[in-house]
């Protein structure tokens, strides 16, 4: 029993974290050009714009989350019929919200990208960017949100299968419109829109194939308004984390501006980028875990929720540190993959590095225990693990930056990361010991 539940966390797992993996190519492989084909700006320029994406794909997560794991619970429950009836309101929601978010992002855009300090050339290329993106929304709510699906349908490789065509796509036109081209970060926006196009069109098709376990016809297409609330309630922690990434990423943004250059915003932009690959690895293994722990829940099977818990953990603390030591002995060969040529940027990303990833290993442990929580439907916990770091990080990022400078900017998300984490061990500690049962009525006490 103790090796079938480990067996499914790998089967499960594996194929989530390639298929993370390869879906980050979208934004490595446009980082990658754009740094080579047009410098610091155009990669100050994508980061500017990064934010507003960053909430795109929030709702996205917030919709596919919240579905998948509701509809494993309902099939862990033996309700198949009311699973069927949560995919389709799931899919009716992302088709209600791509127009509203469209159309409230066109209006606020600009003066966004304004306050974050973008001027002259890095505001010229983050609109470039942007405002294609925007009009594309119901992909990138597709693209994302589809992927999860398919793994709640009991498809993990299905769904890796679907990532890697879309990065396929997204690397041939990147090439083409950046490199030959000369688009720049409109290039760059075209490819990973059309690429969003692929994956979201095939993923939802597959649901209205015979292949699919929560089949779909036309006529299933109802919103349950009731079912609503619950979704959003399940997945808005991972709205949360998406929103919180970008706003970070905003108030980072504006600061580098204040008291440096856009070259400090482009240093911060390769970072983001080498420290993708980690959230990308960290997020495949919580959502490989989130199916399989919200279908154990709802078959009230707490030993497997534990053990799932704990190789989830281990492995996501474990590539952390693995990862931050690989950073440190090579951090120029890591820069140089973005931009080799600019030692201005070099030298600041290679600070950038030593700074503001010391502690990244404990953003797998959030990332994890959110997870979790999520799985299990415990949203306001979920919650407080994502808004918590950005409650936390306000503080540092306020304070440091006048203590010390550029530095104290560097510096302020690990030292809140370290705040943070010290809290959820205690409240996951907390948990998963009353979560032990005794052995001698392993079944007759509610989870």
């Amino acid at each position: 029993m103790q090796v079938s539940i480990y067996k499914q966390f790998w089967r499960y797992a594996v194929p989530t974290v390639a298929a993370m993996l390869v879906n980050g190519l979208y934004q490595v492989v446009d980082g990658i050009f754009i740094g080579r084909y047009v410098g610091a700006d155009g990669l100050a320029g994508i980061n500017v714009a990064w934010p507003v994406i960053g909430s795109i794909l929030g709702i996205g997560m917030l919709v596919g989350v919240g579905t998948g794991a509701l509809a494993s619970i309902k099939q862990g429950e033996g309700n198949s019929s009311g699973a069927r009836v949560t995919l389709a309101t799931g899919l009716l929601l992302l088709a209600l919200l791509a127009p509203i978010v469209s159309f409230i992002l066109y209006m606020c855009a600009d003066s966004f990208l304004v306050w974050q300090g973008a001027q002259g050339r890095v505001l010229e290329l983050g609109s470039q960017y942007l405002h294609i993106l925007i009009f594309a929304c119901v992909f990138s709510l597709g693209s994302i949100a589809a992927p999860f699906l398919l793994r709640n349908d009991d498809s993990p490789n299905l769904a890796t299968l679907l990532m890697v065509i879309g990065a396929v796509v997204n690397i041939i036109l990147d090439y083409i419109f950046i490199a030959l081209w000369g688009w720049e970060l409109e290039g760059a926006a075209i490819a990973t829109a059309m690429a969003q196009m692929v994956v979201t069109v095939l993923g939802i098709g597959y649901f209205f194939s015979s292949k699919a376990k929560m089949r779909l016809h036309w006529q299933d297409l109802r919103m349950q308004v009731n079912e609503v609330p619950q979704i959003a309630a399940i997945g808005v922690s991972s709205f949360f984390m998406y929103a919180y990434g970008s706003m970070m990423v905003a108030l980072h943004n504006s600061l580098f501006s204040d008291y440096g250059s856009s070259v400090l915003i482009g240093a911060y932009a390769i970072l983001g980028y080498i420290v993708t690959v980690y959230y990308l690895v960290v997020e495949g293994i919580a959502n490989g875990m989130q199916p399989l722990v919200s279908y154990n829940h709802g078959a009230r099977n707490q030993d497997n929720i534990r053990k799932l818990l704990g190789v989830a953990m281990g492995s996501a603390v474990l590539g952390g540190l693995l990862f931050i030591i690989l950073l440190n002995l090579f951090p120029r060969e890591f820069v140089s993959v973005f931009n080799a040529s600019d030692q201005q940027l070099m030298e600041n990303a290679v600070i950038g590095i030593r700074l503001h990833m010391f502690a990244l290993f404990l953003d797998g442990f959030l990332v994890v225990a959110g997870a979790y929580y999520q799985s299990i439907n415990k949203s306001s916990k979920a919650m407080f693990v994502t808004v918590g770091n950005m409650v936390i990080q306000l503080p540092f990022l306020f304070i440091m930056p006048k203590l010390m400078g550029i530095p104290g900017i560097w510096i302020a998300y690990p030292l809140s990361n370290v705040a943070l984490s010290l809290v959820v061990m205690w409240m996951l500690w907390r948990d998963v010991k009353r979560m032990i049962l005794p052995p001698t009525q392993p079944v007759t006490v509610a989870g």
